[in-house]
């Protein structure tokens, strides 16, 4: 297990108790489900890391960092409101363990996740948004895994339904006015633009060659 999701790492920001062990335990746990195929332990460790980074302005850095292990400690494919359990999960997890004012940042930033567009003051928010949609900018062969492991974890639906759903992902984020709000990850978007414009237009072509259907629930994007 990477030191980045481990036990020491937690008790910076949640304290060393019996009630702080047990949580992170549970927690791990909820990230190590099999049927996680992108958003498993590995995608946890690379937002922590990268949210660690890009953290030095944030007012609150260990909210942030909260909101990382939580943002998709609850992920079921065939749910579309992973986003709103996950932050109700952290309200019940921390209380007790962190401020009542931090619980309720953390709350806010896991609610975020679910359409990756914080306000532009909202310094918190872009460093854990920026940092959940890192895979997005990454070269075209790391993408291309990305989102076959992402097809992986919607084993369930048909490629048909898959396919409208996930267009319709990649059409939300590609209007999004920037993917990336830290002015320091401004030369991401261009490569995560073309990464999604490439997929797109794969999904596009395979929509027009066998039709689409709007059942079931739209795959996520990076979160």
């Amino acid at each position: 297990m990477s030191t980045l999701v481990g036990f020491d790492a937690w008790t910076a920001l949640a304290g060393d108790s019996p009630t702080s062990r047990t949580e992170w335990a549970a927690v791990v746990a909820a990230w190590s489900e099999p049927h996680r195929r992108y958003h498993d332990l590995a995608h946890l460790a690379a937002v922590l890391g990268l949210a660690a980074q890009l953290a030095g302005d944030a007012p609150d850095r260990d909210a942030v960092l909260l909101a990382a292990w939580y943002h998709d400690v609850v992920y079921d494919p065939e749910r579309s409101d992973n986003e709103e359990i996950s932050a109700a999960r952290a309200r019940a997890g921390l209380r007790g363990l962190v401020p009542d004012d931090r619980v309720e940042e953390v709350v806010r930033l896991v609610l975020l996740t679910a359409g990756h567009a914080p306000e532009p003051d909202d310094v918190n928010g872009a460093v854990l948004c920026d940092a959940d949609l890192a895979v997005l900018a990454g070269p075209p062969e790391a993408y291309v895994v990305y989102a076959s492991a992402i097809r992986a974890e919607y084993g369930h639906l048909s490629d048909e339904v898959f396919t409208a759903g996930r267009i319709a992902v990649l059409e939300q984020l590609l209007a999004l006015p920037r993917l990336y709000r830290l002015p320091a990850l401004a030369d991401w978007e261009p490569r995560a633009r073309a990464n999604l414009a490439a997929e797109l237009s794969l999904l596009r072509s395979r929509a027009g060659a066998g039709g689409t259907s709007s059942g079931g629930a739209p795959p996520p994007s990076g979160g």
